[in-house]
């Protein structure tokens, strides 16, 4: 399963580089390397520090749309690059061969769904991260490959 997801992140993130990358590599990146709009990343709080970075940037309220039910409020690839750091986005863009400003916009538009795909009823579902991955996160990846 992980390497159909990894081949639909790798298209949906551009050019298909993306299949060596494995997408719990990304996610890993995403969720685990937010850095407080710190180069260096590497923010060991899973989902909790990615909403404390949030915070920490005045975003919070756009993250936590993405854990209640109820529609994701957007964020732009500026506010995204705010809260992760230019690190941890050059190192996503680095694994799937592309430029760190679209990896960036295309973060800015998966976040919110993988957030609220890990986060069912408004929580943190005990599945985590591997639930998701074989659950309907390749659905939802697959939709913005499209």
């Amino acid at each position: 399963m992980s390497g159909i997801l990894g081949n639909i992140l790798g298209g949906v993130l551009g050019g298909g580089k993306g299949a060596s990358a494995g997408p719990a590599d990304i996610l890993g990146d995403l969720l685990g390397g937010a850095g407080g709009g710190q180069d260096g990343g590497g923010l060991a709080g899973g989902l909790g520090g990615l909403i404390k970075s949030f915070d920490d940037n005045g975003l919070g309220d756009i993250a936590r749309s993405w854990i209640a039910k109820g529609d994701n409020l957007p964020i732009s690839a500026e506010q995204i690059e705010a809260v992760l750091g230019s690190g941890p986005l050059a190192n996503i863009a680095g694994k799937l061969g592309i430029d760190p400003a679209h990896a960036a916009a295309t973060v800015s538009q998966i976040l919110p769904q993988i957030i609220d795909q890990l986060t069912p009823d408004g929580e943190a579902s005990g599945g985590g991260l591997a639930g998701a991955l074989s659950g309907g996160l390749g659905d939802i990846l697959g939709k913005l490959g499209r």
